[in-house]
């Protein structure tokens, strides 16, 4: 393809030796990988380029604005308070368990800048969750709002709690005051080296205990610069159109997500990005802040963009500011790339592919190219990125056969925090191994089919989730749905799925199933369906919930019920 080669010649030209992202060799971890040999030694290095944005804003939530000169002026402080008041070393660990608000960014800042390593929590976690996760990273130090404080104090003592909002009789550090308390002074110099970790970021886990990604200095930047790269590279094939709005993302996802923190949060600080933090995502509120504060960048789950493209037909709120419309996290079907890019003129729709394990770094499809392969999630991001396909002997495939996907990069996390036999099985060689099933065509376009895992196998039939709720959207009455397997005494599994209609009864199973039968094989038609009224159960980053209806529709239906 033309643009491809296009691409492909304008990232060599700006990885070239004279450039800001020359490319070297580097050893990581006894493996070889291109790097970048521009990129800041740490983290702290890369924070400490806020001031060359210290006019501009930084973060607005509510009545809450602070510029970047602010934003890291009181980070600066926070960082000295837990240098000297908690004596925190290089290497110690910080939590922080809070929903979005603009003190989790300073505190991520921080404790970098101290030399700690920062712990995102999970927000939606019980006690019990915060208790396991705080005790497995060891952080004696929590940065906490009044919901996670409650949760949090049966087992509080002796954990230092600092903490925004109002605690009642709890014993906790207000995280403002004590800024204040150090206000002008900055922490001893961060010594870290890029390959000492950086962020444990604890990945969803349906049964067990989640596992704690360790991310680096280098895994981290590798990430951000590859993206600022091909933002780069993008921008000079295909300059953007003249506009008068100043790049502003809003903020739809949680930040204790690799998506939030890494390609909204932390990709912003270089490029001096106004960031606009939600509470949690309402369509309505959403769409009031992109016309209020004029947003450029929208990203979140594929199920937010469908919510503000159906929302935005019926509603009177100005949205021309809108030029990137992103999704990640989870498939988006492929009808919907055209709605988006029709609803939304002069704004590119586009999605990304990544996992907490490799600092939600992988594949980006945008533009003209996801229009052409809408169900694909993109090329490797260049340049520093390689996928390959393997069979279950670890031998790489062919262009279009499935497999599972595996990542080359330095911006892989070295591993599991306290987990080495879970290390060793996902980290192979220099490559992560990520339980996604998938095929690259011959142009290098990655289709993700499922998960390993969450293949439904019929009577030896292999049934992908993906491709059942793909045909199910395309009824115009469906407005969500989940596909999931269930167990069969005689198939093994059968194909279970939850839907949600536009409008309550305009559909039923045996419409739909016929719907179905246009579409796809007979044995991957849902055996069972059920109808919400309501909208699907999601987990914290806003994806359906999908094990929680497997698990209830499989005791439901083991009960008798159907």
């Amino acid at each position: 393809m033309e643009g491809l080669e296009k691409l492909q010649s304008v990232v060599t030209a700006m990885t070239a030796d004279d450039q800001p992202f020359a490319l070297e060799d580097a050893e990581i971890r006894g493996h070889r990988y291109r790097s970048y040999r521009n990129q800041p030694p740490n983290l702290a290095a890369y924070f400490s380029m806020m001031s060359n944005h210290a006019a501009k804003e930084f973060v607005v939530m509510g009545d809450e604005r602070y510029s970047y000169g602010e934003a890291l002026a009181l980070s600066q402080q926070f960082a000295a308070a837990l240098q000297d008041r908690y004596g925190l070393a290089a290497g110690d660990r910080v939590a922080i368990a809070m929903r979005n608000n603009p003190q989790w960014m300073f505190a991520f800042i921080g404790t970098v800048l101290a030399g700690g390593i920062v712990v995102p929590m999970n927000s939606w976690w019980t006690g019990e969750e915060l208790e396991y996760g705080i005790g497995d990273c060891g952080a004696s130090i929590i940065v906490v709002d009044p919901d996670r404080a409650a949760r949090i104090a049966p087992f509080a003592d002796p954990l230092e709690l600092i903490g925004v909002g109002e605690f009642g009789d709890l014993e906790v550090t207000d995280f403002m005051g004590l800024a204040a308390e150090y206000q002008g002074a900055a922490p001893t110099e961060s010594t870290a080296g890029p390959d000492d970790d950086a962020c444990i970021m604890y990945t969803s886990g349906s049964t067990g205990h989640p596992k704690g990604a360790v991310q680096t200095h280098r895994s981290v930047l590798a990430a951000l610069f590859s993206w600022l790269l091909l933002g780069s590279a993008s921008n000079s094939l295909e300059p953007p159109a003249e506009t008068k709005f100043s790049p502003c993302a809003l903020m739809t996802v949680p930040l204790f997500h690799a998506t939030g923190s890494h390609s909204l949060f932390m990709l912003s600080l270089m490029i001096g990005r106004k960031i606009v933090l939600m509470h949690k995502w309402d369509v309505q509120e959403a769409m009031r802040l992109i016309e209020a504060e004029r947003v450029t960048n929208f990203n979140g789950v594929p199920t937010m963009s469908a919510e503000l493209q159906a929302a935005a037909a019926d509603s009177a709120y100005d949205l021309s500011s809108l030029k990137e419309i992103f999704a990640g996290g989870a498939a988006r079907p492929p009808d919907q790339v055209e709605k988006i890019t029709s609803a939304f003129k002069g704004s590119s729709a586009g999605i990304g592919y990544g996992l907490t394990e490799t600092n939600a770094l992988g594949s980006v499809n945008s533009g003209a190219f996801y229009l052409a392969r809408p169900g694909s999630a993109g090329r490797a991001v260049p340049a520093v990125t390689d996928f390959r396909i393997v069979n279950e002997a670890g031998e790489t495939l062919p262009a279009g056969e499935r497999g599972e996907v595996c990542i080359h990069s330095p911006a892989n996390v070295r591993g599991y925090w306290n987990k080495p036999e879970a290390t060793a099985e996902a980290f192979r060689d220099g490559w992560f191994h990520s339980g996604d099933v998938g095929y690259m065509d011959e142009d290098g376009f990655l289709y993700i089919v499922d998960r390993i895992k969450d293949i439904i196998i019929r009577g030896g039939e292999n049934i992908s989730c993906i491709e059942v709720e793909a045909a199910i959207y395309q009824h115009e009455a469906v407005d969500e749905a989940a596909v999931f397997g269930l167990p069969d005494e005689r198939l093994g599994e059968v194909v279970g799925a939850a839907v949600v209609l536009r409008e309550p009864g305009s559909l039923d199973t045996e419409g739909l199933r016929t719907y179905l039968a246009e579409h796809l094989a007979g044995f991957k038609i849902p055996a069972h369906v059920w109808f919400h009224a309501d909208k699907l159960p999601r987990i914290a980053s806003g994806k359906i919930f999908k094990r929680q209806l497997k698990a209830d529709y499989a005791a439901q239906l083991n009960s008798g019920g159907d």
